[in-house]
């Protein structure tokens, strides 16, 4: 399991730094986002449908399927002759990694009988999830550089293989005694629901369109209509994909909420950070910054597996989100001047204390909270709105950033008496060509605009302390649970799971 999941996890970190080859072979450079934007909307939107399906009829089922979908769309990535075909390849890899995250936690839970041993075990795993954020970049560049990009998809296919085949001899589960019914209009409601909000999330926060486009605006409602919709359906549905009563427990619903936050300054650091070591500090390598945030993400998720055998869930949420907002506030305040090292602390304290602890902390809250019968659309859920909130964050900060960026522009074409050119890369107005091209710019003109980009990605900040702010006060609310061996009658029913039932 932790070999799929390594694989699933490499995958974006491995095909990031492969893009300018790929580019420069296929061609796409304006298609080029969606390489990345495909793979994540099909990946975020069939969570919860292969939670529930793995719940129904097998976690290795469904974990052996997400583990030969995502192979088979490696295999055709690989041999991907335009930016088209490389991004339809792209939808079918991750369909296929949706199964992989979610359901190699729930196998650990019914796996292990004490969840002391679970945790530490999720934490082991958590941290696999940050070493290939580490290892991804370096390993993406040598085998495009060496071997050619295509092997940055075929690299997948022998570790995936061997997940494969070990599970299939290796991993024993019962058969279930009847057929349930499958909810398949819950099924394409998540889906339309979940694609819809953030493709309009995605579209606004990159500036594609106006947040006042009927593109946008029919995205919104359409995304609107279906969760009420889905609402609807699930509360009538004889097995719903998605069972709502679970979130009538205070864990549940408020951790959902906690890694909602999570996501949301996670991949606010991981998209503006590198703008801020290239632009900023004038780092030609970002990995300076993102490096030292993944390393401590390992340490940070392995320790928080033993420390829930001594601490409550909700004491260290708390303590994540409270360094949260330490690091959101550092962050506001980072400027120019300030010493790189110090830049660096941050990222540690980032990955250690925030990002790395929720890796398993949410993960075992929410199991632990939850029927037997629903670990894998538990499991679902935790990785389902870590996405969401990654997605909302960057876009409301992409928002913030670009908007004080335009500013600024004014500023400068005012303070350094500029005028438009027709050519992109000779555009004095264009700071993306600015900095690209800062060889064919009076430098006084880059380091102001490296100035205002440092001050625009601490205005943006400011949202990641609100929302590490709103999970620590949520935090507070979950609940005394703390991890326990339970026995079968200790687990309550869905129906009947309330904060006071929870154990």
């Amino acid at each position: 399991m932790a070999l799929g999941l390594l694989m699933s996890s490499l995958d974006n970190t491995i095909v990031s730094a492969s893009v300018n080859k790929v580019l420069s072979d296929i061609g796409g450079v304006e298609q080029v986002t969606w390489i990345f934007t495909a793979y994540m909307l099909a990946a975020t939107s069939t969570m919860l449908i292969y939670g529930k399906l793995s719940d129904m009829f097998g976690r290795k089922r469904f974990y052996l399927i997400g583990i030969g979908v995502f192979l088979l769309g490696s295999a055709l990535c690989g041999t991907a002759q335009s930016i088209d075909q490389l991004i339809f390849y792209r939808v079918v890899q991750g369909i296929g990694s949706g199964a992989i995250f979610p359901i190699s936690f729930s196998i650990i839970f019914t796996m292990f009988a004490d969840p002391k041993s679970a945790a530490k075990v999720s934490g082991m795993f958590g941290a696999v999830f940050g070493l290939s954020s580490v290892a991804g970049p370096q390993l993406g560049t040598w085998i495009s550089d060496t071997l050619g990009w295509r092997w940055c998809f075929y690299v997948n296919l022998p570790i995936g293989i061997a997940s494969f085949l070990v599970l299939l001899v290796a991993l024993q589960e019962s058969r279930a005694d009847r057929k349930p019914k499958i909810d398949y209009l819950g099924a394409v409601l998540i889906i339309v629901s979940t694609v819809s909000l953030m493709l309009a999330l995605e579209w606004g926060g990159n500036g594609k369109y106006e947040w006042s486009s009927w593109q946008l605006i029919g995205l919104f409602a359409l995304a609107a209509a279906s969760a009420v919709l889905f609402v609807f359906v699930e509360k009538r549905a004889a097995e719903p994909m998605l069972p709502l009563t679970i979130f009538r427990s205070r864990m549940v619903s408020g951790t959902s909420f906690v890694v909602f936050c999570q996501g949301a300054i996670m991949f606010s650091a991981i998209t503006y950070l590198p703008l801020l070591a290239t632009y900023v500090f004038g780092k030609e390598n970002s990995n300076g910054l993102l490096t030292p945030m993944m390393a401590s993400l390992i340490t940070g998720a392995i320790l928080s597996g033993f420390l829930q055998s001594f601490f409550k869930f909700r004491t260290l949420m708390f303590a994540s989100m409270s360094l949260g907002i330490v690091a959101a506030l550092l962050l506001m305040k980072v400027s120019y001047s300030n010493p790189y090292w110090e830049i660096v602390c941050i990222m540690v304290l980032l990955g250690l204390g925030v990002v790395g602890p929720l890796m398993s902390v949410s993960q075992n809250s929410v199991a632990s909270s939850v029927d037997p019968r629903y670990i894998g659309v538990s499991s679902s859920i935790v990785g389902f709105w870590r996405s969401i909130g990654g997605v909302v964050g960057a876009s409301i900060m992409a928002v913030i950033v670009n908007g004080y960026m335009r500013e600024s522009v004014k500023t400068a074409a005012t303070e350094f008496q500029l005028s438009a050119n027709p050519n992109p890369a000779q555009d004095p107005l264009n700071y993306e060509s600015v900095f690209r091209f800062k060889d064919h710019f009076d430098p006084q003109l880059v380091t102001f605009y490296g100035h205002e980009m440092g001050h625009a990605i601490n205005k943006g900040f400011i949202l990641a302390l609100c929302v590490m702010i709103a999970g620590a006060i949520v935090a507070l609310t979950v609940g005394p649970m703390k991890l326990q061996k339970k026995s079968e009658g200790d687990v309550p029913s869905p129906e009947a799971a309330s904060p006071s039932h929870m154990v």
